[in-house]
C-alpha cells in the first residue's frame, strides 16, 4: 500500500492506492493473511504434517489402551490376592474356633462322663490308673499323622530316637527313664486323682472353676523358682484367683463336704502348676512329637510301676467292687478316651496355634460345665458360688495377658492420639480451604489463626 502511495501522483486518480486502503481496512483480509501460511502448508504437503498427527494420535492411543489393559489386569491379580488372604483368614479362624471348641468340650465331656460313672462306680484311683494307661497311645497316633502327612517318612525307631532327646543327648536310658519319668508321673496322677475325688463332693462347675487356678500358681511358682518376670497384673489375677477359692470355701460355712472338695480342687491345681514349672525347669520347651513321647512315657511308667498301688487298694477294700461284671466299662472308656483326647489337643494345639487358645478353650469349660448341671441336673447356683467362680475366670483371663502388654498399651494409645490430632490438621485445612474459597467469590480474602 505504501509503494502504490508513492508511485501516485498528487491529484490524480490511484485505484492502486484504494485497493491497498481497502485492503489495509478489511479485516477479512488480515485473517486471509494469517491463515494463508498455514493453509499453504497443509496444503502443500497433505501427506507429511495430518499423516504425523494422525500416527502420533494412533501411537497415543495404542498406549492408553496397553495402560488401561495392564491396570485392568493389576487390579484383577489385586481382587485375586485379596480374595486368597480372605479366604485363608477365614479359614484360620475357623481352625482356632475349632480347636477352642474341641479342648473345651472335650474337657466338659471328661468332667461330666466322671459324675455319671461315680453313680454306679465309686473308684477314683483306679479312673484315674485306668485313664493314664491310655497315654501310651499318644505317640503311635503322633507317628500315623507323622506317616500320613510327611513328604520324608522315617521309621518308628528313628522317628522313636530323635523324639527321645527330649531327655537328654543319649536319648532315653533306664537311668533317665526312672530319674526323669517318676516325678512327672507321680504328679500326674496326684493332678487327675484329686480332681476326681474333688468331683465327688463339688459340682463339675465349681471343680472346673477352682482347677482354672493353675494359672495364677504358675506364675506365682515361676516367678520365686524360675525368677520369671514380675507383673502387677498377674499379681492381681494371683489374689483374684485366692479370693475366688476363699468364697468358694464360704460358700458353705467352711464345713461339710465343701471345704474338702475345695482342698481337693486346690491340691489338683497346685500340683499341675508344680508339674508344667519342673516340665519347664528341666525338659525346657518341647515339640508334639517330644511331648507325644514323653506323655507315652508316663503311659508306660504307670502301666509298669503304679499298677501295684490299685491292687493293694482293692484287697484293702478301699476301692473294692465284688463282681468283675459290675465295672461300668462303657463309662471308663469314655472317661479314658476323652482324657486322651483332651491330652492329644493340648499339645496339637500348641504346636499348630497358639498356646493361648488352649487356656481360652480351658476356661470355656466353666460355663459349658455351668450350662450342663443348669439343664441336666437343675442345679441352683449361690450368688457366692456364682461371684466366686466369675472372679476365678477373671484372674484366669488376667494371666493370659503377654508380659509386654503395658507397652503395647501405650502404643496403642500414642497411636490412636496421633491419628486424632492427624484427623484435627485436616479438618482445620479443609476449613481454611473452605473459608478462603468462600472469602474469595465474596472478594475479600481473610486468613484464619492456627
Amino acid at each position: 500500500s505504501r509503494s502504490s502511495a508513492i508511485q501516485c501522483k498528487p491529484g490524480g486518480n490511484c485505484p492502486s492506492r484504494h485497493r491497498g486502503m481497502t485492503r489495509q481496512l478489511s479485516p477479512l483480509s488480515v485473517a486471509e493473511d494469517s491463515a494463508a501460511p498455514i493453509l499453504e502448508l497443509q496444503n502443500r504437503s497433505p501427506s507429511g504434517i495430518c499423516r504425523h498427527s494422525r500416527v502420533e494420535r494412533q501411537s497415543r492411543s495404542g498406549e492408553e489402551g496397553t495402560q488401561t489393559h495392564t491396570e485392568s489386569s493389576s487390579q484383577e491379580a489385586e481382587g485375586q490376592t485379596r480374595c486368597q488372604s480372605c479366604a485363608s483368614t477365614f479359614l484360620k479362624l475357623i481352625w482356632r474356633f475349632l480347636i477352642i471348641l474341641s479342648v473345651s468340650s472335650s474337657w466338659v465331656g471328661t468332667t461330666q462322663f466322671v459324675k455319671i460313672t461315680y453313680e454306679t462306680f465309686d473308684c477314683p484311683f483306679f479312673m484315674t490308673w485306668f485313664s493314664t494307661n491310655w497315654n501310651i497311645m499318644v505317640f503311635p497316633i503322633y507317628y500315623s499323622g507323622h506317616l500320613a502327612t510327611a513328604q520324608e517318612k522315617q521309621s518308628p525307631i528313628r522317628k522313636f530316637r530323635e523324639c527321645s532327646r527330649i531327655f537328654g543327648e543319649d536319648g532315653l536310658t533306664l537311668k533317665l527313664f526312672l530319674k526323669r519319668t517318676a516325678p512327672f508321673s507321680i504328679l500326674w496322677t496326684l493332678t487327675n486323682y484329686l480332681y476326681l475325688l474333688a468331683l465327688k463332693k463339688l459340682t463339675a462347675t465349681d471343680v472346673s472353676a477352682l482347677f482354672c487356678c493353675n494359672k495364677a500358681f504358675v506364675f506365682l511358682l515361676s516367678w520365686i523358682v524360675l525368677k520369671d518376670r514380675f507383673m502387677g497384673a498377674r499379681i492381681v489375677a494371683a489374689i483374684m484367683a485366692i479370693t475366688g477359692i476363699v468364697m468358694m470355701a464360704y460358700a458353705d460355712g467352711f464345713q461339710g463336704d465343701s471345704i474338702i472338695g475345695v482342698a481337693y480342687a486346690v491340691g489338683s491345681a497346685s500340683t499341675s502348676a508344680l508339674y508344667k514349672v519342673l516340665f519347664k525347669m528341666f525338659l525346657g520347651s518341647a515339640n508334639f512329637g517330644e511331648a507325644a513321647h514323653f506323655v507315652s512315657t508316663l503311659g508306660f511308667f504307670n502301666l509298669i510301676f503304679i499298677s501295684v498301688t490299685p491292687i493293694i487298694l482293692y484287697f484293702t477294700k478301699v476301692e473294692y467292687w465284688s463282681p468283675f461284671s459290675a465295672v461300668p466299662w462303657g463309662y471308663l472308656c469314655g472317661v479314658a478316651g476323652l482324657w486322651l483326647a483332651f491330652n492329644i489337643l493340648v499339645n496339637v494345639g500348641v504346636v499348630l496355634t497358639y498356646p493361648i487358645l488352649i487356656s481360652i478353650g480351658t476356661v470355656l469349660s466353666v460355663p459349658g460345665n455351668a450350662a450342663v448341671d443348669l439343664l441336666k441336673h437343675k442345679m441352683i447356683f449361690s450368688v457366692v458360688r456364682l461371684g466366686a467362680t466369675i472372679i476365678i475366670c477373671i484372674g484366669f483371663l488376667l494371666m493370659l495377658l503377654p508380659e509386654e502388654w503395658d507397652e503395647i498399651t501405650l502404643r496403642f494409645i500414642n497411636s490412636l492420639k496421633e491419628k486424632k490430632s492427624e484427623d484435627h490438621a485436616d479438618d482445620i485445612t479443609d476449613s481454611s480451604v473452605h473459608t478462603r474459597s468462600r472469602s474469595r467469590a465474596n472478594g475479600t480474602v481473610s486468613i484464619p489463626l492456627a
